[in-house]
């Protein structure tokens, strides 16, 4: 079994989805991460950003048209009604979840409940988007296996227990799919892994499970030898050794975290 996480550019339209979700099924039973579309981390810390400063017009505009988006992906992934409806109303049902954190008293907690319904709404369509298709398709969400300790570091041996008890209730199914990114700290509560979280959770995800691979899926033709704006002729690496990359010039570390290429045992 593989791991394969796709980031937010892969899955930030219907079109884009319905490419993932043609590739995914085309490779085996394996376990998909995905984080959320892309834009909508960003919108979702503007919202948190409005309710800090207590202007909640301000924030619930910015959720309206957050969900304007959304039905507009769904109007043109699913082609069934039955679908249609189906991933409307699990939306909604999350869009109503964060006007009602939407309030005056505004914390920390309230901020990564919202910030975890991006990967929550991306993983609910494409997951909706297989079943349509015939794919027998089961959502394993983050929350019930990805965990931190006290120290704010990966509780490997929660994780690798719970992720397992979750997959051996579906023995069945022909693909997984859960949320990069989220996860539960020490006390229960909603948290995330920070940026880069998603590579971070297929790394532990990969550990946990013993993966024969984990694909880190991008939108360019791979890794490059320096950066496009620099030089007029980049050309794709056919390997690297992560070590040697994690050790390289800024310019190439700051969009990776060390922590996926050598994820917790």
């Amino acid at each position: 079994m593989n791991v394969m996480k796709f980031g937010g550019t892969s899955v930030g339209s219907a079109h884009r989805i319905k490419e993932v979700a043609r590739l995914v099924t085309s490779r085996g039973k394996n376990i998909i991460v995905l984080s959320a579309m892309s834009g909508t981390t960003n919108t979702l810390v503007e919202i948190c950003d409005y309710l800090y400063k207590k202007n909640i017009d301000g924030a619930k505009e910015i959720i309206n048209q957050l969900e304007l988006k959304y039905r507009q992906v769904i109007a043109e992934l699913f082609s069934t009604d039955s679908a249609k409806a189906d991933a409307t109303n699990k939306i909604k049902e999350i869009f109503a979840y964060i006007r009602s954190l939407s309030k005056d008293i505004f914390t920390l907690f309230e901020e990564r409940e919202i910030l975890a319904q991006g990967e929550m709404m991306s993983t609910t369509l494409m997951n909706i988007y297989l079943h349509e298709q015939g794919v027998d398709s089961v959502l394993i969400p983050a929350l019930d296996f990805m965990k931190t300790d006290k120290n704010s570091e990966p509780d490997t041996q929660y994780i690798r227990t719970h992720l397992l008890e979750l997959l051996d209730k579906h023995p069945q199914a022909s693909l997984y799919i859960t949320q990069g990114y989220i996860c539960r700290n020490a006390y229960g509560e909603v948290d995330n892994l920070q940026r880069g979280g998603s590579d971070y959770t297929a790394s532990l995800i990969g550990a946990a499970v013993n993966a024969d691979e984990i694909e880190i899926w991008t939108d360019i033709d791979g890794m490059h030898n320096n950066d496009p704006a620099m030089s007029r002729v980049p050309h794709p690496l056919p390997s690297f050794i992560s070590k040697r990359l994690l050790s390289s010039h800024i310019s190439v570390r700051r969009f990776f975290t060390r922590r996926a290429f050598f994820p917790p045992s």
